[in-house]
């Protein structure tokens, strides 16, 4: 049974564990380096227990942690809440078994509004990834754009019907 639940802030270590495993996982996408601690910084975790417009979750599988999704409040296109899925981590072994497809769907359908999800030009296979549970999820009615200010894809599209 795969589920998610809303990370407390008591629970902000062990979301900071995984953010470190998923950094790691990430390290072949990403220039950033561990630092002298042999760990790598996300700035914004502490962001996420004091900031209204951040939602932190976690990922399980079985009642086991599988992951964790961030989503973020980024603005407002036609009165909408426009939120963006900020970083999003299933563990390899849990990979292509519906978990992330599921835990996206979930929060998809909890935070009704405009969404926009981006990912790296050179990270492929969270594109596809992206592409086909958007693309199910919308019954093909989203859009891919660029904007200046990212290097890669963005799917868009709304959740409220």
């Amino acid at each position: 049974m795969i589920s998610i639940h809303r990370a407390l802030y008591h629970q902000k270590a062990t979301l900071r564990n995984l953010i470190e495993l998923y950094k790691y996982d990430f390290s072949e996408f990403d220039p950033d380096d561990v630092n002298e601690n042999g760990l790598y910084d996300y700035m914004y975790l502490d962001h996420y227990w004091t900031e209204e417009d951040r939602h932190p979750y976690f990922i399980r599988v079985e009642g086991l942690l599988a992951g964790f999704v961030l989503i973020r409040e980024v603005g407002q296109i036609d009165s909408m809440i426009t939120y963006s899925v900020a970083e999003f981590f299933v563990m390899k072994k849990y990979r292509k078994q519906g978990v992330g497809q599921y835990a996206a769907v979930e929060l998809f359908n909890k935070y009704r509004g405009f969404w926009k999800v981006a990912q790296i030009e050179s990270n492929i296979p969270a594109q596809i990834f992206w592409r086909k549970t958007i693309e199910r999820y919308t019954n093909n009615n989203y859009q891919e754009i660029r904007e200046d200010d990212w290097e890669g894809p963005i799917q868009t599209f709304s959740t409220v019907t």
